[in-house]
């Protein structure tokens, strides 16, 4: 059976729905999830941006966590070059505690040249400072006192899950690859080639492969009329595909999303699914079982009136579907 997931970014732009609304219907969706089965909530960051990205995932995770028993939160990803590891040490290991151990902890450098610019970060640095944080990150949560940077630490209350919340990376190079591998438990891409880099070094080290986990589209709707669904939801599906492609070209980075202007060839690229109930278990089947199922309810501040109706529709013809392949 795939993972189900459920992601919030809480992106925004201006014919977007009320944001306070979007955050109401966040919380809200994260206590739905919990009740369903689902097994994650991935919550994202970015910073500076016009649409109201979210920068603060803890605070967001934090507050789901109070709202649910059972569902993992997955912090996926924090760009750790642009803080303090001992604070984050600090926030993760009390939001750990809170969730009663679970949460999911995948650190990124980043790739965004204005977000290196507005935290007064060097670009070219941030292989250096991944390699650091992370490391002052596995020695802040043994609770035991270290030097960092030349400044004496010790992080205190220490993380319910020992030695310390799974610690996965993200990346899109084959040095971030390498890295993962020598430094922590997973690394988190779509691209199959990095993930083999991955597994080399891994083994090169001594250490067992880890099988490949399909990150899925990150995106998923049921619809009795599809056409219908995408029309209404192009807008918010294009504003995001666009904003990543932006981004992924300003940095060269080599991703999944491009800018486009026409709906139509978008949806034809499969990366925003939306399908009819009898399509359904022909889709999980091509999917697997190692493979995560992400849902995006409020994507691009969709009214989460809709969202909800995504939700239920999910609910109603999907689930049952997904119990069968239990």
């Amino acid at each position: 059976m795939p993972q189900l997931l459920l992601r919030f970014d809480m992106r925004n732009p201006d014919f977007g729905a009320d944001q306070r609304a979007l955050y109401d219907a966040a919380l809200d969706m994260a206590e739905w999830a919990d009740e369903q089965g689902f097994d994650c909530i991935q919550i994202s960051e970015h910073h500076g941006c016009e649409d109201g990205y979210l920068p603060s995932p803890i605070v967001l995770a934090s507050a789901m966590a109070a709202r649910t028993k059972r569902i993992r939160l997955r912090m996926a990803l924090i760009i750790l070059p642009f803080h303090d590891p001992i604070r984050v040490a600090e926030d993760l290991a009390v939001l750990d505690i809170i969730s009663k151990g679970r949460l999911e902890v995948v650190v990124g450098a980043g790739y965004v040249p204005e977000e290196f610019a507005m935290f007064g970060v060097e670009l070219k640095d941030r292989g250096v400072l991944m390699e650091s944080k992370i490391n002052a990150l596995k020695q802040a949560w043994t609770g035991e006192p270290f030097t960092y940077e030349g400044r004496p630490v010790q992080v205190t209350p220490r993380p319910v899950q020992r030695p310390h919340p799974p610690l996965w990376m993200g990346g899109s190079s084959k040095p971030a690859a390498r890295r993962a591998a020598r430094m922590v438990d997973y690394f988190y891409t779509e691209n199959r080639a990095l993930f083999e880099e991955f597994n080399a070094e891994r083994e090169r080290l001594g250490k067992e492969a880890i099988p490949f986990m399909e990150l899925g589209s990150g995106f998923f709707v049921v619809s009795d009329d599809p056409d219908a669904e995408w029309k209404r939801m192009a807008p918010h599906i294009l504003f995001e595909c666009n904003s990543y492609g932006k981004w992924q070209a300003s940095s060269a980075m080599q991703g999944q999303y491009l800018e486009m202007t026409d709906a139509a060839p978008l949806r034809e690229t499969g990366l925003y699914p939306i399908i009819k109930p009898d399509e359904v278990a022909d889709y999980l089947d091509r999917l697997g079982d190692n493979a995560q199922l992400c849902l995006h309810p409020l994507i691009a501040g969709q009214d989460p009136t809709y969202g909800w109706q995504q939700l239920e529709s999910f609910s109603r013809v999907v689930m049952p579907h997904l119990k069968n392949r239990e």
